[in-house]
């Protein structure tokens, strides 16, 4: 007969016994809270990933940067010719920070031109349809040239001093600045690829609208377009 007693006076095959059943207690306890834990770990993790799904679907159908979309049908319905090529964007774009120089070769931003509306062209001294329209960027600064708008210029790229001289003097260009981006630096981060690239900027700063290519700056459609934005603010 075999009887149980106190661990030490159990025959070896009893404690054996004792301990697998013991063994086995703790095992499935364990295995009951491993299972709990998987369970919240799936939660959490479901739980994640729907916070996930829920950021990305609203950053990926959120496409209005801040601040508040434009409408500019009334103006864009002014384009006429080459002026067709003048895309305005929906949101403003905020515009590079890079310097550039000046006709005294000091630094400068864009930044500095704030205040009123800028047509800002890109351009080199080697461009041909950059001598093309530049007497109608001259000719626009001279009709609507003033406390609200300006016309800046900047040459793109080496383009020395002596040659952006001879350029306007050959062209008979007057009213427009020289300033310069022998670096490229502004150009690059402006997007500008190919010249010339003009953009418009808002009173705040913004690139509003933008050209590519060349154009006749000074026709009816555009002296239209530059009313309009003075008119609207």
């Amino acid at each position: 007969m075999i009887a149980s007693g106190p661990a030490a006076n159990r025959p070896p095959h009893m404690v054996l016994a004792c301990e697998l059943v013991s063994g086995a207690s703790d095992m499935d306890a364990f295995q009951g809270r491993k299972t709990t834990m998987t369970k919240w770990l799936g939660i959490a993790a479901l739980g994640l990933g729907i916070v996930a799904a829920g950021i990305y679907w609203s950053s990926a159908t959120d496409t209005t940067p801040e601040g508040t979309a434009r409408d500019w049908s009334a103006i864009e319905a002014l384009r006429e010719d080459q002026m067709r090529k003048l895309m305005f964007h929906p949101v403003a774009n905020e515009v590079s920070q890079a310097s550039f120089l000046d006709e005294d070769d000091a630094d400068m931003t864009l930044a500095d031109l704030q205040g009123k509306y800028v047509v800002l062209n890109f351009w080199a001294t080697w461009c041909a349809p950059c001598r093309k329209e530049m007497p109608s960027l001259a000719s626009l600064q001279a009709q609507r040239g003033g406390d609200r708008f300006r016309v800046v210029t900047v040459a793109s790229g080496r383009n020395p001093v002596a040659a952006i001289n001879r350029f306007f003097n050959e062209e008979g260009i007057e009213g427009l600045p020289k300033y310069r981006d022998p670096d490229m630096t502004l150009s690059r981060e402006m997007g500008v690829v190919g010249l010339p690239i003009t953009v418009i900027l808002s009173p705040e700063g913004t690139e509003i609208a933008r050209l590519r290519g060349d154009a006749f700056w000074d026709t009816p459609s555009a002296l239209a377009i530059v009313d309009a934005l003075l008119e609207d603010g």
